[in-house]
């Protein structure tokens, strides 16, 4: 690979395929196509070569801008909804709860 005047990159970038069109699409003289005759290997038998499988990328839920919208609402709840049973909590002790002097004075008859 050292050897090849186009570097090693060009040879391995045809690995694992047909080089044919490779080789001529780059125009090589008559001299490299020489030297092809003495590193040429053989035909690829289509029957024997594995076909190339297309990528299929993993199924993504779409955007949706509304969704965003409603996991702020739910982080909005999350915090008031404590803070508005506490405030009733408190609201109906203050209300239901007796007069303290009411109870002082009629202790004291």
């Amino acid at each position: 690979m050292d050897d090849h005047p186009g570097g090693g990159e060009v040879l391995l970038s045809a690995t694992g395929k047909d080089g044919t069109n490779d080789f001529e699409d780059i125009g090589h003289s008559e001299e490299a196509r020489e030297m092809m005759e003495k590193y040429y290997i053989g035909e690829i038998d289509s029957k024997t070569h594995p076909t190339n499988h297309t990528y299929i990328p993993p199924h993504q839920t779409p955007y949706n801008p509304n969704a965003k919208a409603s996991q702020l609402i739910i982080k909005i709840l999350q915090f008031l909804l404590p803070l508005l049973i506490l405030g009733l909590a408190l609201t109906l002790r203050r209300y239901t709860k007796k007069d303290s002097r009411h109870c002082c004075f009629h202790l004291l008859l």
